[in-house]
């Protein structure tokens, strides 16, 4: 049975939409996309919810232009910048001795419970790190182990409530409501790493407009997660006013001409001045060396990535990191992962696209579309690790039951077993009822006559 989702990935300069579907070979179907100017959203955050439902709605609505499929769930993404994470345990006994689907989720549900979390903030991922089964410790799947006690230790990234209500109102104006938060980095993170760096410690830098997201991602669990409030805008910013020419064609100049390698730039390496528009004078150009706006870029991305390489040092896992993946606009500037392997010495630095979703709308081969990706793959995926979504159910393993001739008949079978057991109960029961009744009558005579 097919699944369709909606995926909305809600960032700061664009809102990108995407309605997408599984077939029965669980082969991923693009059936819509939709993108938007994102207004009413500062640094991920809705602080004008008129706007950004104006912006959403345009957006989900170009996505459902072509289709007109019925859209099981919704997966939104959401900053880290109004998260923050915890570490639990939980730990159940196994009363028949055997680990089901049902005695998973209960851990994982004790360990939310136990983790009393403040009113303020909501569990949007409880995601176990590992499991133990009695004395054998760091186990992925205890799934039909045999064992008297389960026991996990798990992550739990929690948002602000205030953040997802107005999320959640922003999006009434499309006409949503069951609606599955995704953290951003968590998703940039399932969309560009690679098969061979699963089970190895992969930090993640999603380098975006006007926020820096960050994970470290093993053995498919989010182990840490955290955001520096700088990105590409800052770049642009800092043009703009050490240019002193207006916003928008600062951004052309970043565009064009934004290199990390000394006289060099992203397009030409034969040019060595631009002419650019004076700020509160626009008809007059003026010309810049391009070496003073390598400058200028450089010492903004220098400071992310010190910034990011603080955070990851202060999670206390620096060491476990055997990898680094860049990703998201940023990502496209000329000589990035030079420099990033300068304030990253000895660990191997690689610039990643999202995986590839072949489709007739768009080429996601876009550092910028990993989050929308990850979202897809996240909603679509048909055999997820263990974990508890933001709605506090149980992601897991779905299989399509396949029914053959000689199972219709054991149905059969067994339904006319049921039946005679069924018969046989009602005459059992029918007796009981009576023999109840003869003595409830005998009951009621010795009531009344005390």
């Amino acid at each position: 049975m097919s699944k369709s989702i909606l995926t909305i990935d809600i960032g700061t300069t664009n809102i990108v939409s995407v309605i997408a579907q599984n077939n029965v070979n669980n082969k991923i179907n693009i059936l819509g996309i939709g993108q938007s100017i994102s207004e009413g959203i500062k640094k991920g955050a809705i602080v004008d919810i008129d706007l950004a439902s104006k912006c959403i709605k345009n957006s989900v609505d170009l996505a459902k232009t072509n289709t007109t499929t019925d859209i099981q769930s919704t997966y939104v993404s959401i900053s880290g910048i109004h998260t923050k994470s915890i570490r639990r345990t939980g730990s159940i006994t196994i009363h028949s001795g055997l680990i089901t689907i049902k005695e998973i989720t209960q851990v994982l549900a004790v360990a939310l419970y136990d983790a009393q979390i403040v009113p303020e903030y909501e569990a949007i991922h409880v995601i176990p790190l590992f499991f133990k089964v009695d004395n054998n410790d760091q186990i992925n799947n205890p799934l039909n182990m045999n064992g008297s006690r389960l026991e996990v230790y798990v992550n739990i990234i929690t948002a602000k409530k205030t953040s997802l209500t107005n999320i959640k109102s922003a999006l009434k104006s499309s006409n949503i409501d069951n609606i599955i938060f995704v953290l951003s980095s968590y998703a940039s993170t399932i969309s560009t790493i690679q098969e061979e760096q699963i089970n190895h410690g992969t930090a993640m830098l999603d380098l975006g407009g006007s926020t820096s997201e960050i994970a470290i991602y093993k053995n498919n669990a989010i182990l840490y997660n955290d955001i520096v409030p700088l990105g590409s805008e800052h770049i642009t910013n800092d043009l703009s006013i050490m240019l002193h020419t207006p916003f928008s064609a600062a951004s052309e100049v970043k565009k064009k001409y934004a290199s990390l390698i000394p006289n060099e730039t992203s397009s030409t390496n034969t040019i060595t001045k631009v002419k650019v528009p004076i700020l509160g004078n626009e008809s007059e150009l003026q010309e810049k060396e391009l070496s003073s706006i390598q400058i200028i870029v450089h010492a903004r991305v220098e400071e992310i990535l010190c910034l990011s390489k603080n955070k990851l040092t202060n999670s206390t896992l620096y060491d476990n990191i055997q990898n680094i993946i860049l990703t998201g606009g940023m990502s496209k500037i000329h000589g990035i992962d030079l420099l990033a392997q300068k304030v990253f010495p000895n660990i191997p630095i690689k610039i990643s696209n999202p995986k590839i979703i072949e489709n007739g709308y768009i080429n996601f081969n876009d550092p910028t579309l990993s989050t929308i990706v990850g979202l897809i793959l996240y909603g679509l995926d048909s055999d997820p690790s263990f974990e508890l979504d933001s709605n506090k159910q149980l992601r897991q393993k779905y299989e399509e039951p396949k029914i053959t001739e000689i199972q219709e008949n054991n149905n059969s079978n067994n339904n006319i077993e049921d039946i005679k057991e069924d018969s046989d109960l009602q005459d059992l029961t029918i007796k009981e009822n009576s023999n109840s009744s003869f003595f409830g009558s005998i009951i009621k005579k010795f009531s009344e006559w005390f």
